[in-house]
């Protein structure tokens, strides 16, 4: 009797739980999108062409700009214009633009 018993429990139980499994794969992905939208195959890339010169090193050995918080040489390319010359506060490119550091609030306030 008791064995009888068990063998139903447990018969039930991978029935409940193989139910289970088949309602489970019936529920949508919420994760998906809703059934109006589309998904395009074309990729957006937004280039940014603003660039701001964040600091200046002056060395006997050449000069370092930090631009867009990376570090360049005289001669080497920022978004593809390249670096003609470094002073002590800008930084002109072969295209024309000529970079120019942030002052300080306390060195414009002092002039």
């Amino acid at each position: 009797m008791l064995l009888k018993q068990i063998s139903r429990l447990v018969l039930l139980i991978v029935a409940g739980s193989y139910c289970f499994n088949l309602s489970a794969a019936s529920l949508r992905d919420p994760t998906l999108p809703g059934a109006g939208a589309s998904i395009s195959n074309t990729a957006t890339v937004s280039v940014n062409k603003s660039l701001t010169l964040n600091s200046v090193l002056i060395k006997q050995d050449g000069s370092l700009a930090v631009i867009n918080n990376k570090i360049f040489k005289q001669g080497q390319r920022v978004q593809g214009v390249k670096i003609v010359h470094i002073g002590k506060d800008t930084v002109s490119l072969a295209d024309g633009r000529k970079l120019t550091m942030f002052k300080a609030i306390t060195e414009i306030k002092g002039q």
